[in-house]
This record gives C-alpha cells, structure tokens and sequence, in this order.
C-alpha cells in the first residue's frame, strides 16, 4: 500500500486529520456538488445520514474550526445568523490527492 505523502501548504495530510474531520471534508464536497447551502445544519444532517446516529454540535464545530485552522475550510455568512463552510482550494487539493492515491490501489 502507498502511504500519503501529499502535503498540504500548512502541512496537513489526510492520515492526520481524524476520520471525523475526513468525513466533513467529502460531506462539503457533496454539498458543494449539490443545490444545497453548506451551512452547519446541512453538514449535521448529511454526517447524520452518513452515520445513521446523531451528531452532537459540540463535536461538530470545534471539528469545523480545525478544519479552519489548519487551512482546509473556510467560513463565510449565509446571513447574520448563518455560516457557511466550503472547502479552500488546499482542501480540494488535499481530497484529489488522496482520492487518485485510492484510484492507484485498483489499477
């Protein structure tokens, strides 16, 4: 197996982000790819689905902040209450590669 060694412009690789943080990377992708606002509510709903169990807000948003931090997402408003989270360009980045790494694997 290839390991992961794309690196992001502040270091990040995939292997180190939790599979929590991973799985809100693909959800804001998805969201992205649809006619749905990626605003915290529809990324709860999607991981929801994804997990079919509830997740909690206060693991949520502390996980959207790293995210932030570590340059994958950004945070805009939707309105003065609302946020909305889209994937930065080094996310994106961060997802091909490890998506073409993946595609490796069954060539």
């Amino acid at each position: 197996m290839t390991e992961n060694t794309t690196e992001t412009k502040v270091d990040v690789q995939f292997a180190n982000l939790s599979a929590f943080q991973r799985d809100i990377l693909l959800v804001l992708l998805r969201l992205e790819n649809s006619d749905e606002d990626s605003y915290g509510l529809a990324i709860k709903r999607r991981l929801e689905a994804r997990y079919d169990s509830e997740v909690n807000h206060g693991r949520l948003y502390p996980n959207l902040d790293e995210l932030i931090e570590s340059e994958l997402v950004d945070r805009g408003q939707i309105d003065k209450r609302t946020n909305r989270y889209t994937l930065t360009e080094t996310g994106r980045d961060l997802l091909r590669a490890h998506g073409e790494e993946v595609a490796e694997l069954f060539e």
